[in-house]
């Protein structure tokens, strides 16, 4: 899958007019695989492991706000990374 990808990525680069084998371009490939591997690394984590038994019964009944969470993700229309931090409140 990873060298499927990887030569995509030089045919992206050839199509726009770029030599994928130039000094600065040789390691595109592999960088743009990495880059899009840790951006699509969420879907094949499992909760049960993140969440590490962290869900449990409260009588507390007040807000809970959890501030600057970072997230990383992909557009699905044009496949650009984006981030930024989330908040949630329960």
């Amino acid at each position: 899958m990873q060298k499927k990808f990887e030569d995509c990525v030089k045919t992206m680069l050839e199509i726009i007019g770029e030599n994928p084998n130039r000094e600065g371009l040789i390691k595109t490939p592999n960088r743009v695989f990495k880059a899009y591997e840790f951006l699509t690394s969420g879907y094949t984590q499992n909760v049960k492991e993140i969440l590490n038994n962290a869900l449990f019964e409260s009588s507390n009944n007040e807000m809970v706000l959890v501030r600057d969470i970072e997230f990383y993700s992909l557009c699905e229309h044009h496949l650009l990374p984006f981030f930024g931090r989330a908040h949630v409140a329960y």
